[in-house]
């Protein structure tokens, strides 16, 4: 599955927000791993990592030395700044109050793709994402040549 294209979508008042029909597992019963990410300069989002994705974050930190004083930072962090979601009968997550509120998400969402997960976004604080995208955008394709 790959998770492409922009959609903007409203959230309820229970802090719901509809996945992309595309986006949602065949299997019933995934959960995925919401993750408040930090972005320096727009301001924190909501990072959504389906199963295989989390697991591979976590051998990721677990590969770092343990003398690094970061690794257990990043644990810390992650651990205590995430959650499990499943999606209901109706194809939408709830974003839980404090992660929504720390990502500015109130009653609209942009959910991002990043091919191999997706952001969900305040659609104020994507927009300057999106810029600063637009501008390294030529850089990073090089990356690809």
């Amino acid at each position: 599955m790959y998770y492409n294209s922009c959609y903007q979508h409203g959230v309820d008042e229970k802090r719901r927000v509809q996945v992309p029909a595309m986006w949602r597992p065949a299997a019933t019963g995934i959960e995925f791993t919401l993750i408040v990410w930090p972005k320096e300069k727009e301001g924190a989002c909501l990072r959504v990592l389906p199963p295989k994705e989390m697991a591979e974050l976590m051998q990721t930190i677990d590969a770092m030395p343990n003398s690094d004083p970061k690794k257990t930072v990043l644990k810390r962090v992650i651990g205590s700044k995430s959650c499990q979601v499943a999606l209901d009968k109706a194809g939408r997550i709830c974003l839980p109050e404090e992660m929504a509120r720390e990502a500015g998400i109130t009653d609209r969402a942009m959910l991002v793709g990043l091919l191999d997960r997706f952001e969900i976004w305040n659609p104020e604080r994507y927009r300057g994402v999106e810029a600063s995208d637009n501008v390294l955008s030529h850089e990073a394709f090089k990356l690809m040549e």
